[in-house]
């Protein structure tokens, strides 16, 4: 087995970097030791995902922990749904996993390529309006310390470190074990289709409460959304996937190959992009079809884009988009990629986007290689003017000065961190800007 490189760089491309030396733990005692000998050499320790961030949030800079061989369910409880799986197991093989069990998460987003934890530890979501983010579904967390030590939370043990640490950033310790409430598998009828966008706004309220899971995509440049509209099916309802002709051509030619091929065009010549992106959204077709949860909220994207993301207060959603409609034509340079609209419930995780309000979320994307500064800086601007709360794995600018002022319980979830690693094992140059420097 080759031992794992010391260098690292994200999906996107967008960061990178090398560290002095990584661990490969294949068991809780090798994990440790590791930590601890970081520790007393005064070295800084941060655990590897999958690199889905488009921040440096899992960045190693000192010692990178390498999870790959940390991974699996190791309990299960069919009557209860409380499954426990180990840290680096990524979302697509826990939901294989879920499916031989005959379980399923309650809700997701549409990338599966994280670790568990990496998700929760970064507030990765899906959409609908009664449902949060994939934190919400943790039941409890096992997670090793700077001295070594391993904890167990849970709203019933250490209440106040689990409603921190399911948000945790990788801040107060390495997840070791992470256990979810998860349900009986369940088929979504999923109807996508295109819409004019006044429509589709003056119709948002209405289709938020009228659907289990409900989102859009707008494309700058044309008149029409794509919207996504994903319900529940009684038990015992039997899936109708597309047939795999239709899939190849939907997905993989239409969004993977023939998108991508839109975007280099336009890297090429930036004077195409307004028109190639309204030729994307009049060309848009309709679909419906019935699946296994897990294949209907998750799609397969592999071209690649740089993103930002903001959750604002759901009633600020049709103020941050007339302002975002109004600017974005006048940018220097082109927008590619459209715009991802989703919602979701209000929460009590102390770092979530969705704590104590209900969320709209916003994600802007450029075509990677493109100018995207002042498209980012923009809409980084007419979020913050409602108080918007950035994805902790996406592209902003804030700081914890900011940041403090926009959480409640920020300065409680930096307490507890001085508590449990007062020498700053768990950091690295992200995590100083957003949660501020330790002397």
């Amino acid at each position: 087995m080759a031992a794992p490189s010391t260098a690292w760089r994200n999906w996107a491309g967008t960061e990178s970097a090398v560290a002095t030396e990584v661990a490969r733990p294949r068991d809780l005692d090798a994990m440790a030791g590791a930590i601890t000998r970081a520790a007393r050499a005064g070295r800084t320790v941060r655990a590897r995902g999958s690199g889905h961030s488009f921040t440096a949030v899992g960045a190693a800079h000192d010692v990178a922990l390498d999870l790959r061989d940390w991974t699996g369910v190791t309990a299960a409880d069919i009557d209860t749904g409380l499954v426990t799986v180990r840290a680096g197991t990524t979302l697509r093989a826990l939901n294989v996993e879920l499916d031989r069990l005959g379980l399923a998460m309650t809700n997701l987003g549409d990338i599966d390529a994280q670790t568990i934890s990496g998700a929760i530890s970064t507030g990765t979501h899906g959409t609908g309006a009664q449902f949060g983010g994939i934190a919400t579904q943790v039941a409890g967390l096992e997670l090793v310390l700077a001295d070594g030590s391993v904890v167990r939370c849970s709203a019933d043990e250490r209440p106040d470190l689990f409603a921190a640490a399911r948000l945790g950033l990788g801040a107060l310790g390495v997840i070791s074990t992470v256990t979810l409430r998860t349900e009986p598998s369940f088929v979504l009828a999923a109807e996508e289709r295109p819409e004019p966008l006044d429509e589709v706004l003056a119709a948002l309220d209405e289709n938020c409460a009228e659907n289990d899971h409900f989102e859009f995509y707008w494309f700058p440049y044309g008149p029409k959304a794509l919207t996504k509209r994903n319900n529940r099916l009684p038990a015992g309802s039997e899936p109708e996937p597309l047939s795999r002709a239709r899939q190849f051509v939907e997905y993989e030619l239409m969004e993977n190959m023939a998108f991508g091929a839109l975007c280099r065009l336009g890297r090429r010549v930036p004077g195409l992009v307004r028109p190639l992106n309204k030729m994307a959204s009049t060309v848009l077709s309709g679909r419906s079809y019935r699946d296994v949860s897990h294949r209907v909220f998750v799609t397969d994207r592999r071209v690649r884009f740089v993103e930002s993301e903001y959750a604002v207060p759901r009633e600020a959603l049709g103020e941050v988009l007339a302002e975002l409609r109004r600017r974005v034509p006048r940018l220097a340079d082109p927008v590619m990629f459209p715009v991802e609209i989703r919602v979701a419930a209000a929460d009590d995780i102390w770092l979530s986007t969705a704590y104590q309000r209900d969320s709209a979320y916003i994600a802007i994307h450029q075509f990677v290689g493109m100018p995207y500064r002042e498209y980012f800086d923009v809409f980084e601007s007419i979020a913050g003017a409602v108080g918007g709360r950035p994805h902790w794995g996406k592209m902003h600018t804030l700081d914890a000065a900011v940041l403090r002022e926009r959480y409640p319980r920020f300065d409680d979830f930096v307490e507890i961190r001085t508590k449990l690693d007062p020498t700053s094992v768990f950091t690295n140059p992200y995590l100083d800007r957003v949660l501020g420097e330790r002397g």
